[in-house]
């Protein structure tokens, strides 16, 4: 059906794409494979999709070229598979763009709970529900939230859908302080699981990208050593 949420899912190992797949259309959601990096980024750049089940490592272009290039030219929600342990991998593919990771072996069931929340945050979000005209204007920097755009000193920033997400989060609140497990339970919808590192890895991210525009605007978002971070505007 095209209501079905359509959800490309990119790993070598048939196994992995059939189990993936069965859970995902148990859950209501429309399902494409792709067995290597190059047919998966053929695909992502021809058609659209609600989400992508990206392999870390692939033959030939792997799932980190394959997320770099796809961020030119969308913000498809992207959920990295990782190996157990593979930590500097997973930071880079958050670097890289990736909104989310699941280590393997993974419960399919958690993996279909993981793009529901990513789905969740991307079209269903409380503040879009409330005021589809919002917008969020500080100094340097103005968040359309209807439309899903950033401006910081005049110049578009592209952010993953994730990194605006966690940025309109904080920026509906200043001053507020929130922990990282607030974030991961109300951005990332986890409840009960969740990396705390995920969300420093996206702060970082996303510091860097408003800091290409404005120095002053990156510092906006303030750690609190110990806690966790808040959206504060500098005098």
């Amino acid at each position: 059906m095209e209501s079905q949420p359509r959800v490309l899912v990119v790993d070598d190992e048939e196994r992995i794409r059939r189990l993936v797949r069965m859970y995902l259309e148990r859950s209501g959601f429309a399902v494409e494979e792709a067995q290597d990096g190059k047919q998966a980024l053929e695909m992502m750049l021809t058609r659209s999709y609600a989400c992508v089940i990206l392999d870390l490592m692939l033959p030939g272009m792997d799932g980190r070229d394959v997320c770099a290039h796809v961020r030119q030219h969308s913000d498809v929600p992207i959920i990295m598979l990782t190996a157990a342990g593979d930590e500097t991998q997973r930071i880079h593919g958050f670097e890289l763009g990736a909104d989310d990771y699941v280590v393997k072996p993974f419960s399919p069931r958690e993996l279909v709970m993981r793009v529901k929340a990513l789905l969740k945050r991307a079209g269903d979000q409380e503040y879009l529900r409330t005021d589809l005209q919002q917008i969020l204007s500080f100094p340097d920097l103005v968040i359309r939230v209807d439309a899903r755009k950033v401006e910081v000193a005049g110049q578009d920033v592209s952010l993953t859908p994730k990194e605006f997400d966690l940025l309109v989060y904080m920026a509906q609140r200043p001053d507020k302080v929130f922990t990282r497990e607030e974030l991961l339970r109300d951005v990332w919808n986890y409840q009960f699981y969740g990396d705390q590192r995920t969300v420093d890895t996206h702060v970082k991210r996303l510091r860097e990208k408003l800091g290409h525009a404005s120095e002053r605007v990156s510092q906006y978002i303030v750690t609190v050593w110990g806690v966790g971070y808040k959206f504060e505007v500098s005098s």
